[in-house]
């Protein structure tokens, strides 16, 4: 029996490499995990993406470990979470993955609102994962992320070992303070973006920002209907997390409230925007769960 190493890697790999080249350059001693070969492969053929109902998500991987899904919020991408300094601690022991969601990074950006319904982004998830051969996944959203991660918890909750929602609840919701925030002149919204986000900013992330469709991102900012019904359902392990000057405090905590295997801490003096930056706060608590939730699953 050949000792079972997993690796991943991103670069050096040539379009024609298939599993069995692969494995006749490697000594015997070395096994590689099938959802790494496919990772390989896919470095191969170029820019990671998978083709959902006609729809192109773009998604990264980093890191060695159990599978973990991070999903941005409105505005965000996968990259957001590198620029925050999530994934330099998380792919130490996670393989961490990347999503940008449609309509948002380099993922296709209908304009029709048709094409953001909730089923449809929660699918978006489970083709990246079905791409990367991943049977089940620790998932983490903040905000428009942590509202799909209530529509997988509905839809497919046999994908997901636990979930993590930062400043999102399940619960109806008037969308049409984040509609103000998409102005279609773009001088207005490159004001707007400077007046919400201010030292914030890098100049990178400014530029990213800047780049947004926003015909898309109106598109995808749709009044929301309640998802609570899941909630009862929802026991396996859970951590919710809120700035205590989110106007979303309250239903977070009603969340938390509803939840029969949940873990809840908030942030002092932190709004929507402010709190996923404190990544010195929110990731302890993260590894701190995360950890207990595979300690716990081993034991099982």
């Amino acid at each position: 029996m050949r000792s079972g190493i997993c690796f991943l890697t991103h670069c050096g790999i040539g379009a024609r490499l298939t599993k069995r080249a692969i494995e006749a350059a490697l000594d015997d001693r070395v096994t590689i995990c099938a959802s790494q070969l496919q990772c390989l492969a896919r470095w191969g053929r170029g820019m990671p993406f998978v083709t959902n109902q006609g729809v192109r998500i773009h998604y990264e991987t980093i890191g060695n470990g159990p599978a973990l899904v991070l999903h941005h919020g409105t505005f965000g991408s996968g990259a957001t979470w590198i620029d925050l300094g999530y994934v330099d601690t998380l792919k130490a022991d996670h393989q961490v993955i990347l999503p940008d969601s449609r309509g948002h990074g380099q993922s296709d950006k209908p304009h029709d609102p048709t094409a953001y319904d909730l089923a449809l982004r929660t699918s978006d998830v489970l083709a990246v994962l079905d791409d990367l051969g991943i049977q089940k996944a620790d998932y983490f959203g903040y905000s428009l992320g942590g509202w799909i991660g209530f529509g997988l918890a509905k839809h497919a909750p046999d994908r997901f070992r636990s979930f993590i929602f930062g400043g999102s609840h399940p619960y109806a919701e008037n969308m049409q303070p984040f509609r103000d925030l998409m102005p279609r002149d773009r001088d207005a919204f490159a004001a707007m973006v400077d007046q919400i986000f201010g030292d914030r900013l890098t100049a990178v992330i400014r530029t990213r920002l800047l780049a947004s469709d926003l015909d898309a991102l109106r598109a995808l900012t749709q009044d929301r209907e309640s998802n609570a019904d899941v909630l009862p359902s929802m026991t396996m392990p859970c951590l919710l997390f809120v700035g205590e000057l989110d106007p979303r405090l309250a239903q977070v905590r009603q969340c938390a409230s509803e939840l029969p295997n949940v873990t809840f801490f908030s942030l002092p003096e932190c709004d929507h925007v402010a709190t996923p930056a404190r990544c010195d706060f929110v990731i302890p608590h993260l590894q701190a769960f995360l950890s207990k939730v595979h300690t716990d699953n081993w034991r099982c």
